[in-house]
This record gives structure tokens, C-alpha cells and sequence, in this order.
């Protein structure tokens, strides 16, 4: 795939959630939505007015939403289960740990308002350990969507998994880049742009700003590779043994700490496979600040110029 950037349309990935969530309700008579008290903001709302019988507001209770969750999958339910990232993931680790993933249940937890992104609420509610603490739990999936075209197709493969999956979405609007007939598999990471001298290895928000990246190390003469590693756990090793193998490094980018997620996923597989030197973008072990969206992504180095800035000096780090 090589594709051509820049993208005009914005699209919320909760949008693309929500309406996704209502398409497999229609296919899949035992899908349930459950949300505590945020279904507006959610979009499980989007659900909740097209199968009023089959959503439950659990109200401001998250790990009763959990472990409600597991029990329906445990009754044969196919549960969706929902509320900002910082409250589900933080609030309601241990019922997920407990009663979902030790007993391997098939609760899909799709968490919002996740990453600096969350913008002015401030470092109480931008989740940026989620990816940790979900990738350490045995038998659980963990997937972030790059815009909302790949949302939709997540929501339609998680929907058949026959354990717990997490899929970790934004709050504000981002690039709609990924083609309507885009292939997503579960696992499965998806070269979009090709390059020989650095692979930039990135994952939800940051897939497109990569992509924007590419474009100006082209300019200066660096050509790199762009892939979207949508899928954390299980993550592509062969993906990543191959970047490690045809181009000179990896910079991987993430809205997320810079422990537990993206960048310790590929750091594991190379280790393993193919050693290769390692560039992490992400929130360098720190709490996130007030601010808007944009304001953020530029104090942590998450735009294409900034992208671009700490490319162009790790490549130049590696020697000739």
C-alpha cells in the first residue's frame, strides 16, 4: 500500500464506534452494550437507541460494568463494554483482570478519551498506562485503530473473538487517510508506505503524522518506511523482523508512556529475532498537562515536524 496524504476529512474513531456497534447489533441478536453513565460521549448511545432491550446503563459504577460484562459473556452475551480509558482501565483493572481475563471471557472493552488527547481535563484523565496494563493481562487482545475507517473494521472482527480484546479510542477528531476497502486482521500490521533507510513503527493517532513525517524526510532525502502496528498483543513480529532487517532502524510512536506500550512490544521482538536500534516517541515516563489537543501533541513531540526532527537526527545517530 502506498498512500497519499494530506487527508481533509476528520472523523471521531467514538463516531465510527458507535455506528459500528449498532451495524453488528443488527447482524448479532446476543450483542449487548454496556456503558456507566457516558454513552453520550461513548457513542454506545448510537446502540442504545436502536436495541433499547440490549443496553444497559450501569451507571457511574465501573467495575460493576465489568464484571456485569463478564457475567453475560458467561451467559452466552456478547458484551461491549464502554467508558473513558482513565475510569475502565484504571477504576476497573481488577474486575477485568479477575472476572474476564483469568476466565478468558469474550468482553469487548472499548475504552474512549484515552492519551494526552483528552486536552483540558488535564493529567487526571489522560490515560496513558492502558496499553501496559492491558497488554500484561494473559488471553486479552489489544488494538488501537489508526482513524475511523479502521475502528469500524475492528469492531466488526472483534465481535467473532473467542477472548477479552481491548481497543483503545481518542477523544478529538483525527485524519480519515485509510481507504474504505482497507484489509484489517487481528495481528496483522499494514506497510503503508515503503522506505529503506528507517522504519517509523506507530499506532492510533500518530499512524497519520507519520505518514506526514515520511513526506519531509522524503524532501531531505531519508526514505522512510510507515507502518501501522494497529495491533499491540498479539503484535506482527515478522512486520517488525523485517524492518529490523531492510532498513537501518525503527522509531516506534505512541500516545502513550513510554513503558508497557508500543515501543517495549517491538523492543521484545527484537530482541528475540532481529536486533535493530531503537528510537521510542512517546510520553517519556511523565504525567500528561492541560492544554488543547494540539497544544499537547506539539509539548510531546507528536507532530509532523517534530516527528520528522527526531527521525532525521536518530538516522543521523546510526552513521553512514
Amino acid at each position: 500500500m502506498q498512500l497519499s496524504i494530506p487527508s481533509k476529512e476528520q472523523a471521531f474513531t467514538r463516531d465510527a464506534y458507535g455506528d459500528a456497534l449498532a451495524e453488528v447489533g443488527a447482524l448479532y441478536k446476543d450483542v449487548v452494550a454496556l456503558d456507566a453513565d457516558l454513552s453520550s460521549s461513548t457513542k454506545t448511545a448510537i446502540f442504545g437507541k436502536k436495541f433499547p432491550e440490549r443496553f444497559f446503563n450501569m451507571g457511574v459504577s465501573e467495575a460493576d460494568l465489568m464484571s456485569t460484562a463478564a457475567g453475560m459473556a458467561r451467559s452466552g452475551k456478547i458484551p461491549f463494554a464502554s467508558t473513558f480509558a482513565i475510569f475502565g482501565a484504571g477504576k476497573a483493572w481488577e474486575m477485568i483482570r479477575q472476572s474476564i481475563a483469568y476466565s478468558s471471557l469474550p468482553v469487548r472493552i472499548v475504552l474512549t478519551h484515552a492519551g494526552v488527547t483528552v486536552g483540558e481535563d488535564g493529567a487526571s484523565h489522560q490515560m496513558l498506562e492502558d496499553l501496559a496494563l492491558m497488554r500484561a493481562l494473559p488471553n486479552m487482545t489489544v488494538i488501537v485503530p489508526a482513524d475511523a475507517v479502521e475502528t469500524r473494521k475492528v469492531i466488526h472482527a472483534v465481535v467473532d473473538l473467542p477472548g477479552p480484546a481491548y481497543v483503545r479510542l481518542s477523544r478529538n477528531k483525527s485524519p480519515v487517510f485509510l481507504p474504505a476497502d482497507y484489509d484489517f486482521h487481528i495481528g496483522k500490521a499494514t506497510v503503508l508506505r515503503e522506505g529503506r533507510d528507517v522504519s517509523l513503527i506507530a499506532c492510533g493517532q500518530l499512524v497519520y503524522p507519520a505518514l506526514e513525517a515520511a513526506e519531509i524526510l522524503h524532501s531531505q532525502g531519508i526514505q522512510a518506511r510507515v507502518v501501522n502496528m494497529s495491533t499491540l498483543k498479539p503484535i506482527d513480529a515478522d512486520t517488525i523482523a523485517t524492518c529490523a532487517r531492510e532498513t537501518r532502524g525503527i522509531v516506534t510512536l505512541e500516545e502513550h508512556n513510554v513503558i508497557g506500550g508500543l515501543a517495549e512490544a517491538v523492543s521484545r521482538v527484537l530482541a528475540a529475532r532481529q536486533p535493530a536500534r531503537l528510537h521510542p516517541i512517546a510520553v517519556q515516563d511523565r504525567f500528561g498537562l492541560s492544554g488543547t489537543a494540539e497544544e499537547l501533541l506539539a509539548f510531546f513531540g507528536f507532530t509532523k515536524e517534530k516527528i520528522a526532527e527526531q527521525t532525521r537526527a536518530f538516522v543521523a545517530s546510526l552513521g553512514a
